[in-house]
């Protein structure tokens, strides 16, 4: 089926994707995802023209720590439901197991173990399969394995072509390796491409393990070191482990417009908030379904558009503008920064009284839009539900906002700035979320300090003046 079958009305080009792999994995750290959300989000992800969902929580025991027990009753019909929903619509489900953390290498019984729980889903309907092999020890640690193989390389080389041995030639396999990052070919993973069957994919990361670009004469170096191009495991917009204090809704960019000739495809890593992670995926799908004729601001305000809802399209922009930090960019809120240099420039060389005034009506919008989406009604309120810490501290920081405004129209900043602005400073760091990223705390900052009453001189200091 091709990638027009599946494309909503309006969503883009109806001419065939030039990427065969098109997805999402749900891949991360943290509470996993719902039954009833990934089959939503099967359905969403086909009318966008994706073809395929990963499946490879890294909190569900069933496939990293406990990868050795069976599927049985509710876990056994939940899992043959998204199976049967992704074929339904036209969608590959791909099924992964991450045994690298307890499996021997050298042991038959692991490998027997590990063969029967992919067999237990290939009678499922599944028959693409991944094996996960990242996130783990880069060496040899039972001393069988040792005794085997001469180095984690050969380990898993070994393992990875006996599963692939027993494959039917209706399977496909997927490995993400040890080492999933880097400039692709560096020793581990140039060993372990040549020494696989090339009909194996390979799941690659770029250059860093959450990569600001993929380049394609980097996707060029790995395919020649590997034997085979690259099938992108992207972590964006994933936002666990030390990124949780973001919220990773922009739009997808920074990836070359051609990365096609030297990529299978590109499987987006989700968060565990899901709603918001419907965002930027209906921004990489958009980019999936044509990458040369891609635009990053007008795919985002369309899946702004279908996520949120008309009736709160416009306020939730405002606030999406300050959250807009993530590994593909820099850029904390581009909209509120122009606004800020504006009123700098104009607060010292040129009309303060409408520099302030120009800033209240920005920050009043801003305040409002905040309260209108914390009170509702809003069309998607298990959305409005994830993101309300980053919506408080937008809250937070537009009222401070305000309040910089007004004491810049009664020419009170620098009087009362560090006692009035210092409550909203304190409480922002205080919340730990990412919004407005460096931009608001600087100004903040500045305003304060630049209102602070000198120190007190030390006894040390005042008898060295006496002398």
């Amino acid at each position: 089926m091709t990638a027009a079958a599946h494309l909503a009305p309006g969503l883009g080009s109806t001419a065939p994707s030039p990427f065969a792999i098109r997805g999402v994995i749900e891949g991360y750290y943290g509470l996993p995802w719902s039954h009833e959300q990934r089959l939503g989000l099967i359905s969403f992800l086909a009318e966008r023209g994706m073809n395929t969902f990963v499946y490879s929580p890294k909190d569900d025991p069933l496939v990293r720590h406990e990868w050795r027990s069976p599927y049985v009753g509710a876990e056994l019909s939940r899992l043959a439901e998204l199976i049967a929903h992704c074929a339904a619509n036209g969608m590959t489900f791909m099924y992964c197991l991450s045994p690298g953390l307890t499996i021997k290498y050298s042991s038959g019984t692991d490998l027997e173990m590990l063969l029967a729980k992919f067999t237990a889903v290939r009678e499922l309907g599944v028959t693409s399969l991944g094996l996960l092999l990242d996130d783990i020890p880069a060496r040899l640690q039972h001393p069988q394995d040792k005794a085997a193989f001469t180095d984690i390389v050969e380990a898993h080389q070994s393992l990875i072509s006996a599963v692939f041995s027993e494959l039917d030639s209706a399977s496909h396999l997927t490995v993400c390796p040890t080492q999933y990052w880097g400039y692709g070919d560096e020793d581990y993973i140039s060993r372990l491409g040549r020494g696989l069957d090339p009909r194996i994919d390979l799941f690659w990361t770029g250059r860093a393990i959450c990569s600001p670009t993929l380049d394609l004469a980097d996707a060029a170096l790995f395919a020649r070191s590997t034997g085979r191009p690259a099938t992108y495991w992207d972590n964006y917009p994933v936002n666990d482990v030390a990124m949780g204090h973001e919220l990773h809704i922009g739009p997808y960019q920074g990836r070359d417009p051609q990365l096609f000739r030297f990529s299978t495809g590109i499987i987006a890593n989700g968060m565990e908030l899901f709603e918001s992670s419907k965002i930027p995926f209906a921004t990489i799908a958009a980019y999936l379904r044509d990458p040369e004729g891609y635009d990053a601001e007008s795919s985002w305000n369309q899946a702004l558009l279908d996520v949120v809802g008309p009736a709160n399209i416009e306020d939730f922009r405002l606030f999406a503008d300050t959250v807009r930090f993530s590994c593909l960019s820099a850029d904390d809120a581009p909209d509120l920064a122009q606004a800020l240099e504006h009123f700098t420039f104009e607060l010292e060389y040129g009309d303060r009284a409408r520099a302030a005034s120009e800033l209240s009506q920005r920050a009043e919008s801003m305040v409002n839009a905040a309260h209108r989406l914390l009170s509702g009604p809003v069309s998607n309120p298990a959305l409005i539900a994830e993101v309300r810490p980053w919506l408080e501290s937008f809250l937070l920081g537009s009222e401070a906002l305000v309040e910089v405004a007004r004491l810049a129209a009664a020419d009170r900043l620098e009087a009362d700035g560090a006692f009035l602005l210092r409550p909203f400073l304190e409480g922002l760091r205080s919340a730990h979320r990412r919004v407005f990223g460096d931009l608001l705390d600087m100004t903040l900052a500045e305003l304060v300090a630049a209102g602070a009453p000198p120190p007190a001189p030390s006894v040390t200091a005042l008898t060295t003046a006496k002398d």
